[in-house]
């Protein structure tokens, strides 16, 4: 085929009369030492967005509350009952939100601060709650960091913290004293567990040197004076004694520090070693030192009860 002319009439040897064929892909993988090039193109706003039944949750308030979500399925996510079964429960007139019983279906509530009961026991709703139960081995600070590097109940958080959860311990025992502490990000809760006007009481463990008689539960009982204020037992009994030491089990309520070993040293026994088993009706079990559990929404609604939330 002859090429066009120039204006001049030679040949341009630069221009093709015949359209460019499109290159295609070679089918066989790329070539050793190739680097294959990587898209940097941002996804789609609309990708993977989750598909939300419009039943269940209602648009967030712009005055600032959460999203507010059928009581029904606040219930069920929170382990109470099925959605059909919460149904009933409400139209039997078996839940109450904010003190108010409710009765009509399709209510709608805003988890982050609703106090809703079923047959008058709190359900926690709040599913950013935290409830747990650790062991604190013998030797280990009752803080969540520690200035001299010694081992302490924030290194046996240290995941949960880092993963964004503000976690602190209720209370504390002292360095010598191991056994049950409860971690939450539960303020409320915190705070009345901790004050003695609601007379949660803590179950303790201790063995003392010498034998001690079962009298002595009599004393403890009445009341013994301390250097900072009279303390005394809710319960005592002595369930071991024999060959120069006993092992004893104290129940009470007060939370001053170093309380269950001053008052032993009180009264003659002093402590060689000191668990405490129990918090109100949550139990150490055989949970093993330095572990975590998280606290069953029976237990939570023990507490709950406890302190009149």
């Amino acid at each position: 085929m002859n090429r066009p002319a120039r204006r001049d009439g030679t040949p341009d040897r630069n221009r093709r009369n015949d359209k460019p064929q499109r290159r295609q892909a070679p089918r066989q993988g790329p070539k050793q030492g190739h680097t294959p090039r990587l898209s940097n193109a941002k996804p789609a706003r609309t990708q993977n967005v989750p598909i939300v039944d419009p039943d269940d949750r209602a648009p967030s308030n712009p005055g600032g509350e959460g999203e507010k979500i059928r009581l029904q399925k606040v219930l069920a996510q929170a382990g109470v009952a099925s959605r059909r079964v919460a149904e009933e429960m409400i139209a039997d007139g078996r839940v109450e939100v904010d003190g108010m019983i409710v009765t009509e279906q399709g209510m709608r509530v805003d988890p982050s601060v609703a106090v809703v009961r079923v047959d008058g026991v709190r359900v926690v709703v709040n599913e950013s709650l935290v409830h747990l139960a650790l062991n604190k081995p013998r030797g280990w600070q009752s803080t969540m960091s520690d200035d001299m590097g010694r081992p302490c109940v924030g290194d046996i958080v240290a995941e949960r913290v880092a993963a964004g959860q503000r976690l602190f311990h209720v209370g504390r025992l002292d360095a010598d004293t191991e056994g049950l502490l409860l971690v939450t990000n539960d303020g409320d809760l915190a705070h009345r567990l901790m004050h003695p006007s609601y007379e949660v009481p803590k179950t303790y463990i201790a063995s003392v040197l010498g034998e001690v008689p079962r009298r002595l539960g009599n004393t403890l009982r009445q009341g013994v004076e301390l250097e900072d204020g009279p303390v005394k037992v809710d319960r005592f009994s002595v369930l071991e004694a024999g060959d120069g030491k006993s092992t004893l089990r104290v129940v009470l309520h007060e939370g001053r520090k170093h309380i269950v070993r001053r008052l032993l040293a009180e009264v003659g026994f002093p402590v060689q070693r000191l668990v405490r088993t129990h918090v109100g009706s949550v139990a150490l079990g055989d949970q093993r030192p330095g572990t975590l559990r998280v606290l069953g929404r029976d237990e939570v609604h023990s507490l709950y009860k406890a302190v009149g939330l």
